[in-house]
């Protein structure tokens, strides 16, 4: 079971970017919804929640899909918070394909906060973190957004 809850520990998740193919033009390229589960560092309890990925691709370079959720996979499986996670996807993103931008947004319920202290029930965490033409556009930022459903 700890093998499987924290294997993002003995691995590097930003390699899963590395397959790469070649397309057409450079529009936003977005998954959403991926599901993680994770485990917060302090209390040692779960957060579950859903990571969203918008990226610009440079020169037509574009991974696979399964791969963007397979680094947020990763990333998850290691004790965590959600504010370094979020930034962790990203910048494998950056590191892995180099792309023009990204924009990672991940929503989580704490159970940290919902079965101790305040029990706050249903209540979400948003984090989000964006790279390169989605720091510096922020009309592009606004577009990406949109697109996630934000």
């Amino acid at each position: 079971m700890c093998r499987q809850i924290y294997g993002g520990l003995t691995q590097d998740p930003g390699e899963h970017l590395r397959k790469q193919f070649r397309s057409e033009g450079s529009q936003i390229v977005v998954e959403k919804d991926i599901p993680f589960y994770s485990t917060c560092e302090h209390h040692l309890l779960p957060f579950v929640g859903v990571a969203h990925v918008a990226y610009l691709p440079r020169e037509g370079r574009i991974t696979g899909l399964s791969k963007i959720a397979r680094c947020v996979a990763g990333f998850a499986a290691r004790p965590q918070v959600q504010e370094r996670l979020t930034a962790q996807v990203a910048d494998a993103m950056v590191a892995g394909l180099e792309p023009e931008g990204v924009l990672v947004v991940m929503e989580a319920e704490h159970t940290c906060m919902t079965m101790r202290g305040i029990r706050a029930a249903g209540a979400k965490t948003t984090t989000i973190a964006t790279r390169g033409a989605f720091d510096a556009d922020a009309s592009l930022r606004a577009e990406a957004l949109s697109l996630l459903g934000q």
